[in-house]
Parts: C-alpha cells; sequence; structure tokens
C-alpha cells in the first residue's frame, strides 16, 4: 500500500499498483478483484470444512489443504493479468487440494479463474484444464460403466462443463459487444463534435468577416469625410455602431453552444432569408447597391437550411464587396416545393471576382466554405466567373434541411 501525494494539495489516493503487467506498465488491482477473491477463498474454506463435518468418519481439512485453498484464491487477484498462469494455478491446486489437504470442494476458484481465461481468448488452456478436471473425476476411463465408475456422473459430468464452456463464452461475446458498443459511441461523439466545431467555425468566418467587411469600408468613409462633411461621416458612424451591434449579437449566438448555459437561458435569433433586406441595406453601406429579388410562393425552411441560404448570400456578397470592385449586385430566391434555389451575381471586372477559397483544413472561408454549408445539408452549390463580367453563385438546397 502506497500513498500518493500530489504537490501543493494535502489529499491523498491510496493505490494497489506495481510494475507487473505483462505489457511493462503499471498493474493496478481493483477493489473488485480483490473482493472475488476474498469471496472464493472463504467459501472454498467454509465449504470444506461443512462437508467435512457432514460426513461421519471423514478427513477434516488440514493446514496442509487449507494454505492450498488459500494459494488458489490469492492467485484470482491477478487474473485479468495472467489468466492462463492463474487458471493453470487453480487447476494444480484444485487437484492437489483433495488428496494432500483433504478438501472436498477446490474447484470454485477454477471456475472463476476459466471465465476470465476465456474472456482473454485462452481457448487452448481452457480446454486443456477442463480435459484435464474430467479426466480426474473419472479416472481411469476406461473403467466407466463397472462398479464404482457410473456412466451416468461421467456424461453429467461432461455436460456441465460443456455448459460452463458455453456460459463462459456468452458472457465473453457480451463483455466484447458492450465494448464495441461503447467505443461506437465514443466515435459519434468525436464524429459530431468535429462537425459541431466546423460548424462554429464557419458561422464565426461569415459573421467577422461580412461585419469586419462593412465596418472597415465605413470607418474609412467616416475619416475620409470627418472634416469635409461631417454629416456623412456621422451616418457612417452610426453604421458602424449598428453593424457592429449585429455582429456581437451574432457572436453571442454562435459562441452560446460553447457556454454551459441552461435551457431557459434567452437565445438570440437566427438569421434567415427573413433577413435579405436587412443584409442588402447593409452591404450599401459598404458601397454595394444589392437587389433582392424572389419567385415562387415562399416555403417554410429548417432552421439549417434557413441559416445555411443566408449565410451563403452573405458570404458571396461579402467577397464581391472586398475582393471584385463591383457596385452593383443582384440576389434572386426562387422557391420550389422541396428546395430553394439561390443566385447572387456582381457586375465585377471581366473575368469576375477570384474568391479566396478555404484552406485544405475547410475552415469554412470563401467557396470552399458556402460549398461545405451546401453540402453538409444535401445541396449543390457552384461557383464560377460570367459570362463577359461579373461573378455568379448558385446554390440549391433541400427546404428541410439534410436529405443525404
Amino acid at each position: 500500500m502506497m500513498k500518493q501525494y500530489k504537490s501543493g494539495h494535502r489529499s491523498w489516493r491510496p493505490a494497489l499498483r506495481w510494475r507487473a503487467a505483462p505489457d511493462g506498465s503499471r498493474l493496478r488491482l481493483r477493489p473488485a478483484d480483490v473482493l472475488i477473491s476474498a469471496a472464493v477463498t472463504v467459501v472454498s474454506l467454509v465449504a470444506s470444512l461443512a462437508v467435512a463435518s457432514w460426513h461421519q468418519g471423514g478427513s477434516l481439512v488440514n493446514l496442509a489443504g487449507i494454505l492450498i485453498l488459500i494459494a488458489s484464491g490469492a492467485a484470482l487477484v491477478v487474473r485479468r493479468w495472467y489468466p492462463g498462469t492463474v487458471l493453470g494455478v487453480t487447476l494444480v491446486a484444485a487437484l492437489l487440494s483433495a488428496p494432500v489437504g483433504h478438501a472436498r470442494l477446490p474447484w470454485l476458484a477454477v471456475i472463476v479463474a476459466l471465465f476470465s481465461a476465456v474472456r482473454a481468448r485462452r481457448r487452448m488452456a481452457v480446454i486443456a484444464t477442463l480435459a484435464v478436471g474430467y479426466l480426474s473425476a473419472v479416472w481411469p476411463p476406461w473403467l466407466i460403466g463397472r462398479p464404482g465408475h457410473s456412466s451416468t456422473f461421467a456424461l453429467t459430468l461432461l455436460c456441465g462443463l460443456l455448459a460452463l464452456l458455453v456460459a463462459a463464452e456468452l458472457v465473453r461475446a457480451a463483455g466484447e459487444r458492450r465494448v464495441a458498443a461503447r467505443r461506437l459511441r465514443e466515435q459519434e461523439l468525436l464524429r459530431l463534435a468535429g462537425e459541431e466545431r466546423m460548424r462554429i467555425a464557419r458561422d464565426l468566418h461569415d459573421v467577422v468577416a461580412h461585419n469586419i467587411a462593412v465596418i472597415n469600408v465605413q470607418a474609412s468613409t467616416a475619416l475620409h469625410l470627418a472634416g469635409r462633411e461631417p454629416e456623412r461621416a456621422v451616418e457612417a458612424l452610426s453604421t458602424i455602431r449598428e453593424v457592429s451591434g449585429q455582429a456581437l449579437t451574432e457572436l453571442r449566438m454562435v459562441l452560446g453552444v460553447l457556454r454551459a448555459a441552461s435551457d431557459a437561458a434567452p437565445r438570440a435569433s437566427v438569421p434567415g432569408l427573413g433577413q435579405l433586406e436587412t443584409l442588402a441595406s447593409n452591404m450599401a453601406g459598404a458601397g454595394l447597391t444589392v437587389q433582392v429579388t424572389t419567385d415562387g410562393d415562399p416555403v417554410p425552411l429548417s432552421t439549417e437550411a434557413d441559416l445555411a441560404a443566408y449565410r451563403i448570400i452573405q458570404e458571396a456578397l461579402t467577397n464581391t464587396a472586398r475582393h471584385s470592385g463591383a457596385v452593383r449586385a443582384a440576389v434572386r430566391v426562387r422557391y420550389q416545393e422541396k428546395e430553394v434555389e439561390i443566385v447572387v451575381e456582381d457586375n465585377g471586372p471581366a473575368g469576375g471576382l477570384q474568391a479566396p477559397s478555404a484552406s485544405p483544413s475547410g475552415t469554412g472561408s470563401g467557396i470552399t466554405g458556402m460549398t461545405d454549408r451546401a453540402r453538409a445539408l444535401g445541396g449543390t452549390l457552384t461557383a464560377g466567373p460570367r459570362p463577359g463580367r461579373g461573378f455568379v453563385v448558385h446554390a440549391v438546397l433541400p427546404v428541410g434541411g439534410c436529405e443525404r
């Protein structure tokens, strides 16, 4: 028993361990292993003493028998790390306990060790143990059926040993299924966590890139006009205040998933296609005139599809304002029964906008980020130069969200 102290703390934690595991790591005894070992030892001793007392004229368990039973039970403590060795030790102890120590019920430790060996896939050791145990009980086997060698006992014992083997295999299979199911759950949680990180990264990029672009343009305007046209400079500063407030609201919404807040905590509304007019107004403050048109009867969109459509339009307009040199852009939203089609065009110079794409890691910038959003919902997105001049982004999203 050792006491493990943590530097700077007065608490301690008892542990039973030493470098004795087969892989060289520290072998740590579990309380359950110690309890099982103690219980098997006590039951074996009590049962052997009780059986000996019930048989008049029978020999009582002697000191050698007691020591053999104790050694057999104590070996179970390390059965998880040395299943084959422990099974052999308990088998030898069981074979010696009756003739040497007059113990009547020495097989409980063997059964426990056998289950551990089956779980560790030591099948040859298990089969050899069952064979030795069977032969020792009916030896010599060729006398079965003669006086003193009951064939019924031999058959019953054989069936019992086979049933024991089947039960051990069923326990092992059930344990492996539980381990496999736990690993699948862990992998699924890791996958979901990765997808959530990607979603947060895309949202952060879209919120920051769009609003910072507008603020940058308005700040430049305010600085340029501060001395000559103070009224327009004040308008630019007002736009900066409004856009920065929107940015803070959306950032709180994105970062809200990272906080351990209760379900009752207030949540900011998720942006969607219903806020396109506000988005167009903000882009006008950045020097880009945006015309929004809608075709078809609006149909209800899932939260994911509505947010993705808004972010795609936002990213396309932000790229136009920052990189294309265009002064006008058109956004067309066409509703259909099962999908919504989005087209964003600008009148940039010949050859169109060469929008920067994301890095290979896919952090959500540029065309790659928009494409990832569309694909995550089972939709499609294409982007490229228009014939003549300008750039176009075309996306089709299912109205119900993910349809993969």
